[in-house]
């Protein structure tokens, strides 16, 4: 029944394969568990419910991808997405958590109608290849400058902006031995190696005294109730000038994060056919889509599709059985709250600007020779960090666009779509 529900061999696996790939991709992503909730925690959100609504969501996302679209991928919230979330939407922008996640919750409703008509094309068609690169390599580095900033290695400093911390204080050279121990791991290819570095941050943590050595392991797994549908009476108040150029950057970045990263797996798992069409694209999406609005719902960020998948589909994954067992050891994660109290800033540091490391590799593929292209993605990116400020990188980079197509006289490339969006963000910087 399960050989013939999941075509196991149909597609060359066994369940034996599909475990060991299911237990491969958990570790390669479960640092997001104890990641997200310090990041959620700094918008003010309460990082209890944060842990059970990112696992949650991870289940539940995890299990639609695997029964539904039958598709190796794992989902939990995304970094990036929880980065722009909490340090833009809500630290730089002031709206409160509650309407970010009224937000999330419009743009995952966007995704599913987009997942279930002919606009998915028309979305991706119309945004420059250079211009998708350059989001997610700004992104990157712009969750690594939160990581230095996180561990104290990069601060405030009055005459320079910013400057390099006090090396001497403990918090910062654990970060740094951690950081050094998860790249090692990274480039020695150990599987789970963003979470095996933070695990070593935290015991060298423990070791010098500055983090607290947990009173327990296995907890009750915390309430909901602070977040559980806090977006519900948030929803009427984010129909904003602003709140448009938010989902739209939410998803903007969760749709092309997952297209990018099904495709990526899709290849390396071999449901991409001689057409660059990719297996069950719809079905995938359409339960990308519906984890963003339920972990909207429970109390996260856009859930969203993680790369880390490739991990498992290295391992022989080669069906959504390898989603289900990664689903069961999330839940397994659920009666491990007694965790959180170890996972200070420094320790999720090293997995910070490693992900911003592993994300900014799209640098390479941004036409670097046509100083037309190179224009606007470099805006892009160095706005997004000097902004500080996801959805500012987004809209400048944007606008810089259209003006350096048209004064290469290659103005009819540009996308119908792309005007409408350069008059939004327009408007976005004027009424700012």
């Amino acid at each position: 029944m399960v050989d013939k529900f999941f075509k196991l061999e149909e597609r060359g696996t066994t369940v034996k394969k599909e475990f060991l790939a299911g237990l491969t991709t958990f570790f390669s992503m479960a640092y997001i568990i104890f990641v997200n909730p310090n990041v959620l925690g700094a918008a003010g959100m309460d990082t209890g419910a944060v842990f059970t609504a990112t696992i949650l969501a991870a289940i539940i996302g995890t299990l639609l991808m695997g029964l539904y679209a039958n598709f190796p991928v794992a989902l939990a919230p995304g970094m990036g997405l929880n980065a722009f979330f909490a340090y833009t939407v809500v630290l730089v922008m002031g709206y409160s958590w509650q309407q970010a996640l009224a937000g999330t919750f419009i743009s995952g409703i966007l995704f599913i109608i987009l997942s279930l008509t002919g606009l998915r094309e028309f979305i991706i068609n119309s945004i420059p290849k250079s211009l998708k690169h350059a989001v997610g390599t700004g992104i990157g580095f712009f969750i690594a400058f939160l990581g230095f900033q996180n561990a104290g290695i990069i601060v405030n400093n009055e005459s320079t902006l910013v400057g390099l911390g006090d090396f001497k204080d403990f918090s910062v050279l654990i970060a740094i031995l951690g950081l050094i121990i998860t790249l090692i791991l990274l480039v020695r290819k150990i599987p789970g190696a963003i979470f095996i570095g933070m695990f070593a941050t935290a015991v060298i943590g423990m070791l010098l005294g500055v983090v607290e050595i947990p009173t327990q392991i296995f907890a009750p797994i915390p309430s909901l109730k602070p977040t559980f549908g806090a977006l519900f009476e948030a929803l009427p108040t984010i129909f904003t000038k602003d709140m448009i150029v938010v989902i739209f950057s939410f998803l903007f970045m969760d749709f092309f994060d997952t297209a990018g990263t099904l495709m990526a797996v899709g290849f390396r798992a071999g449901f991409v056919n001689d057409k660059g069409h990719l297996l069950n694209a719809n079905r995938a999406l359409l339960a990308d889509s519906t984890a963003t609005v339920v972990g909207s719902i429970l109390g996260t960020s856009s859930t969203t599709s993680f790369v880390e998948s490739l991990s498992g589909v290295e391992v022989g994954g080669r069906t959504g059985l390898t989603s289900v067992f990664t689903a069961i050891c999330f839940s397994l994660m659920l009666f491990c709250s007694g965790l959180l109290s170890v996972v200070t800033p420094s320790v999720t540091a090293p997995a910070l600007i490693t992900v911003g490391i592993l994300m900014a590799s799209s640098l390479s593929s941004i036409e670097w020779g046509k100083i037309e292209v190179a224009i606007p993605a470099f805006v892009t990116i160095i706005m997004m960090i000097l902004s500080y400020s996801i959805a500012e990188g987004i809209a400048a980079g944007f606008l810089f666009y259209p003006i350096t197509m048209l004064a290469s006289k290659r103005g009819k490339e540009i996308h119908p779509a792309m005007w409408v969006l350069t008059v939004i963000f327009l408007a976005h910087f004027i009424m700012s």
